[in-house]
């Protein structure tokens, strides 16, 4: 039953990376993929009736795992991504991010990729790389028209998020579990041995565009005369500023009250909500209809959401099944090298999600009083930029990168023609500077 798991999760990632090809939406696919992956999976505990319940919900071990507790952190991935999907979409219809496009000019491609790619790293480190994906996707679609040519500037979007998220306790979800539960307990020892690193994974990407990437960029055209314009400079700055307060605040809030992420995130879409209300209650109703969250949440993008849903179930049963446990203790004894194993997992996180991977290495390495396994150690950072970076050489890799897959609608293969070798080129890159830099 564990083969025919695996079996029905490659087939699965094949339908998800063919959806142009045949015809069926990806998030069908990951949906009928996660399903299935846990219906076979109930034929491989044994017993009956309430044993078989409480081993489902609770995991063989009693109470660290099952699908209470996959829900659980998938619930909060797909609510985490709701609010902050939801929160972008109110800004965006109030034109609250005018105020940034208003000041970019230029419309060299090569200039315009440099600034995006650099916002977005940096954005990512304070944000989170899922929620900088998401804003950022909103900022080109006011600023290039092409759709061909949004593609490629969305690609790097999320190279650039991934590489800005590894190197911030709060950037991405796996340097964020390894801070949280002890291996880099350090935060000022996580920005200086991976901040370089992670730099360069996006530097070399980018380099290498300088030199292809040719022309000039054709800016979205707005009829003056149809263009109705729905708030004033006062209102579209103040939802703008709060929007982005709004996302700030969200790490600040789990660091004080160490709740989940996407309770700070709804609390954040909460208070935006009651001052949208508050600053349109004056105006009739066909004037803030299309400015209320009631309307903008019909906007969001609910079939990314259900995607999430499916792939994350999918991997979870692979997980639970043991699957991946399996591949952290063959990676162990057959290779050992540390460098080479979190090279390989980097890779394994373009094809399954990075989460329970990482959370299989912390199964599997003790953290030890001394050397590279200690806290702060060269495994837990090589990991934490591995795990961080390895996802963007394919889409559906990372968080960040079936965000932007389900908003722009990329194509599987597009992203593997155009991004998947650069990604690649930055993510060796930065791994060897890492290495120079404990080995110099």
């Amino acid at each position: 039953m564990g083969i025919l798991i695996l079996v029905v999760f490659v087939l699965g990632y094949i339908f998800i990376a063919t959806e142009h090809s045949i015809k069926i939406d990806k998030a069908a696919s990951a949906l009928i993929t996660g399903m299935v992956c846990w219906a076979i999976y109930v034929f491989t505990i044994p017993g009956t009736g309430h044993e078989v319940l409480h081993i489902i919900e609770h995991g063989k071990e009693g109470g660290s795992g099952g699908l209470v507790h996959h829900l659980y952190d998938i619930g909060s991935i797909l609510f985490f991504l709701l609010g902050a999907m939801t929160i972008v979409e109110l800004v965006d219809a109030h034109e609250g991010f005018s105020v940034i496009t208003d000041r970019i000019k230029t419309t060299n491609a090569v200039k315009l990729m440099w600034i995006i790619c650099i916002l977005t790293f940096f954005f990512s480190a304070v944000l989170d790389n899922l929620t900088t994906s998401i804003v950022m996707i909103s900022l080109l679609r006011k600023l290039i028209d092409d759709k061909e040519q949004r593609w490629l500037f969305a690609g790097m979007v999320v190279v650039a998020a991934n590489a800005g998220g590894a190197w911030s306790p709060i950037g991405d979800v796996t340097t964020t579990m390894l801070w949280i539960k002890g291996q880099l307990p350090d935060v000022g020892n996580i920005i200086t041995h991976l901040f370089l690193p992670s730099i360069v994974a996006l530097l070399v990407p980018l380099a290498v565009l300088t030199f292809t990437l040719k022309g000039e960029i054709k800016r979205p055209v707005v009829d003056a005369e149809d263009h109705f314009d729905p708030t004033t400079p006062g209102e579209r700055k103040l939802v703008f500023v709060l929007g982005v307060l709004g996302l700030l605040f969200v790490p600040v809030f789990k660091t004080v009250t160490h709740l989940p992420p996407f309770m700070g995130m709804m609390l954040s879409l909460g208070i935006l909500w009651v001052i949208t209300e508050i600053l349109h209650r004056s105006k009739n109703k066909e004037e803030k209809d299309h400015l209320s969250v009631l309307s903008v949440l019909k906007k969001v993008d609910t079939p990314s959401v259900l995607f999430f849903l499916g792939i994350l179930l999918a991997v979870s049963a692979l997980q639970e099944i043991g699957h991946l446990g399996i591949l952290a203790a063959w990676l162990q004894e057959s290779i050992g090298n540390i460098y080479v194993i979190n090279i390989i997992i980097g890779v394994l996180s373009a094809i399954v999600d990075n989460v329970p991977l990482v959370a299989a290495a912390q199964g599997m390495y003790v953290v030890e009083p001394m050397g590279e396994y200690a806290a702060n150690g060269h495994f837990w950072q090589l990991l934490a930029f591995c795990a961080g970076t390895g996802g963007s050489a394919l889409i559906i890799g990372s968080a960040a990168g079936v965000a932007v897959m389900g908003l722009e609608k990329i194509n599987f293969f597009w992203y593997l023609r155009k991004i998947s070798l650069l990604a690649l080129l930055g993510y060796f890159a930065g791994a060897a500077v890492y290495y120079l830099m404990n080995h110099a």
